[in-house]
């Protein structure tokens, strides 16, 4: 019998405490804050689902799961399923893992972290080619701030070297808050311990599979692409900014749940015009009924 491969499944990782945003944060998630005419969770969610990723784990603070379920409910009326999970304690990004393992189950699966947005004409392509990669892929962005993040760099025999908020970074690329892995991650997660924060790192998770040769797919994300790391009130106001020049400029909406699910075929004309007509929001209404037509 030909074996089938399973259809990737996809986290947001949507707690944390938000501190730099304080005092906002104190009682609403950073995910559920606006960026132009949206709520923040809106853009990775719509970057799972244009990877084609229906089944999607929400994971977030017991304080905000309800304003979350109230949002998206269970994705169903977009042709998805989105389910929810609580992280009690923030311990790092490879914690989804820990958190999300019976929701992954034996499927691979896609990590975006809740603060991230990416835009770009290829990066659906680009995702497509992750979601064929057998291993691991990770997302580079070159950026004036890499000590920001982790870094990845490449020697001239190709060599791949990862550091986590290096004091003197070895490259200028980034890597971003978008992770593919296959289902062997949960065991990976396994055997990271927690760094001098008292965190897990996402860096020592993708060296174990660095360590085993080949296993690493580095995607670029180059000219043509933005990555937006909102994680701060000016990158917040930056995003926004963003998102109302291009669609301006464009007539387009960016990150709109609906337009994406029936672009996939995840919903017909019937529902889209159902949903269109339940917005409260004309202008967004009669963009969404402009699809049909």
């Amino acid at each position: 019998m030909r074996n089938v491969k399973k259809k990737r499944k996809g986290i947001i990782l949507a707690g944390g405490l938000g501190t730099r945003l304080y005092p906002t944060t104190k009682v609403v998630s950073k995910q559920l804050l606006m960026i132009y005419d949206k709520p923040l969770i809106y853009y990775p969610l719509s970057t799972l689902m244009l990877a084609n990723i229906k089944e999607v784990l929400i994971i977030t603070s017991p304080n905000d799961l309800e304003l979350f379920k109230r949002l998206l409910g269970n994705g169903k009326e977009w042709g998805m399923k989105i389910e929810y999970a609580i992280q009690k304690k923030p311990a790092g990004l490879p914690q989804a893992f820990t958190i999300g393992k019976n929701f992954i189950g034996n499927s691979s699966v896609a990590l975006i972290l809740g603060d991230n947005i990416f835009y770009g004409s290829e990066l659906v392509k680009k995702m497509k080619k992750a979601d064929q990669f057998e291993f691991a892929t990770v997302f580079a962005y070159q950026t004036n701030h890499p000590e920001r993040y982790g870094v990845i760099s490449l020697s001239k025999s190709n060599d791949i070297k990862i550091e986590e908020k290096p004091k003197k970074p070895k490259s200028n690329l980034a890597i971003t808050g978008l992770y593919f892995f296959n289902n062997q991650v949960i065991n990976y997660v396994k055997k990271i311990k927690p760094s001098k924060r008292g965190e897990l790192e996402i860096t020592d998770l993708i060296k174990l599979y660095i360590n085993k040769k080949s296993m690493l797919n580095i995607e670029m994300l180059g000219r043509g692409f933005a990555w937006l790391d909102t994680g701060s009130f000016d990158t917040m106001l930056d995003a926004s900014t963003f998102v109302r020049t291009i669609q301006e400029r464009q007539g387009l909406i960016i990150a709109s749940p609906e337009e994406i699910s029936y672009r996939n075929g995840w919903i017909n004309k019937i529902k889209l015009n159902k949903l269109a007509n339940n917005q409260k929001n004309i202008n967004y209404k009669n963009y969404l009924l402009s699809l049909i037509k």
